[in-house]
């Protein structure tokens, strides 16, 4: 097996790399931090200023969102990997060209025609952003025990309850929506899928501060949102072409997209930004007469997370090279869940070990260490393991779906 580029995808990368070093300019950046809502990458429904309109304009015109998604979709129709370079590098510029999170996996595997024609295009675009109805009060890591009820009326449905950590709702044009339309069936059985305007009447969005907040995460921070939200639906009625997928199979739907989600440079980003930012840092800075490159523990220790960020990058060109030729991709974004998270808070613990008291200065702080930003990321890792899927959960998916072992037994 080949896992060297082709001359073609060599070329992309030096052309991205061009692009950002002209485009990306003073204005862009400060325009990013005056809008930052401390995510992973600055995308088009989050930053919503001139500059950062114009750039993701140009980035549209040239084909680097969709890449792999098919033309009569708005897509390039081109290869994963092309489109896995083009992610990573706009990623260290902070800029997140990909489309994972948006919904765009799960409607075009279980859309309509009507459905996928209508929203992955304007998804590819920027023109529609989705937020995630997933989580509730009473249904987290077991999603399946959610209590958000759609009830069909005529053409209609009509949808009650709550969701809880909808990041994004207070801007995002559209949601993915996770309801119970059969309450007497097996709890995975009888939900449902639905994507619909936020404008919908009857919907109220609140917000929820994260520890992020005060002070506010810098850009770049990993899980540095400083708002997340809940949501309330009362009698939000939305029609029946709003159904992504069939009546009472939306466990199958959810679960798919987000498995999808996880191909991609997405999961693997998160962890490995962590490393190459401190390298940087180690390489560049001094502590008076002190220098961490030269600190035999330091260079070990860096060493290790680098080998251990290479795995995780190999394991998600894996996955994506599953779905590019059409194999059966079931654990291997569940290992992938696993090995990122996971090294990433193993990442953060270890750079506030190596910069000491300064490590754990937030921003604002006269003496921080890059605004805080390894302080920010240390808090915001550990959520990592629970967003998506917990750990604990995508090791026992691993065990069954991957090692073949029984489900496990209650009590």
């Amino acid at each position: 097996m080949d896992f060297g580029y082709t001359p073609g995808q060599e070329a992309l990368r030096r052309e991205v790399r061009a692009f950002i070093a002209e485009h990306i300019t003073p204005e862009v950046i400060a325009e990013m931090e005056g809008h930052n809502e401390g995510l992973l990458g600055v995308t088009p429904g989050t930053s919503r200023g001139p500059a950062v309109h114009e750039l993701f304009r140009k980035i549209y015109e040239r084909g680097w969102r969709g890449i792999s998604y098919p033309k009569e979709y708005g897509g390039q129709g081109g290869d994963r990997l092309s489109q896995y370079i083009v992610e990573e590098e706009f990623a260290r510029a902070n800029v997140a060209v990909g489309l994972t999170g948006t919904g765009a996996p799960a409607i075009l595997a279980a859309g309509t025609e009507e459905q996928k024609r209508y929203y992955v295009p304007r998804l590819i675009s920027g023109e529609f952003s989705f937020a995630q109805g997933y989580t509730e009060p009473r249904g987290g890591a077991d999603l399946a025990s959610l209590q958000c009820r759609a009830v069909r009326d005529g053409d209609e449905y009509v949808i009650n309850g709550q969701k809880m950590y909808t990041s994004g709702a207070h801007y995002c044009t559209h949601l993915y929506l996770m309801a119970r339309t059969d309450p007497d069936a097996p709890k995975h059985k009888g939900i449902s899928v639905f994507v619909f305007p936020m404008d919908t009447p009857g919907i109220t969005v609140r917000p929820l501060w994260t520890i992020q907040n005060d002070p506010k995460a810098p850009t770049r921070t990993t899980y540095g949102q400083s708002r997340t939200n809940e949501t309330f639906f009362d009698d939000v009625r939305v029609p029946k072409t709003a159904l992504l997928g069939k009546e009472n199979e939306g466990w199958t739907v959810g679960t798919l997209g987000l498995n999808l989600d996880r191909v991609g440079a997405a999961r693997y980003l998160i962890s490995v930004l962590r490393d190459e930012d401190i390298i940087n840092w180690v390489k560049e800075n001094r502590f008076g007469g002190y220098s961490p490159a030269d600190d035999p523990a330091i260079r070990d220790k860096l060493a290790e997370l680098w080998i251990e960020a290479q795995v995780c990058r190999l394991m998600t060109m894996r996955s994506m090279a599953i779905v590019e030729h059409g194999g059966h991709f079931t654990y291997e974004g569940s290992a992938e869940k696993v090995w990122a998270p996971e090294h990433g808070v193993k990442t953060s613990e270890a750079i506030t070990q190596m910069l000491g008291p300064y490590g754990q200065l937030l921003n604002g702080s006269p003496r921080a260490v890059e605004k805080g930003i390894f302080a920010h990321n240390l808090m915001g890792s550990f959520q990592s393991g629970i967003n998506h899927g917990s750990t604990q959960v995508m090791r026992d998916q691993v065990a069954r779906r991957g090692l073949g072992m029984p489900r496990g037994k209650k009590g």
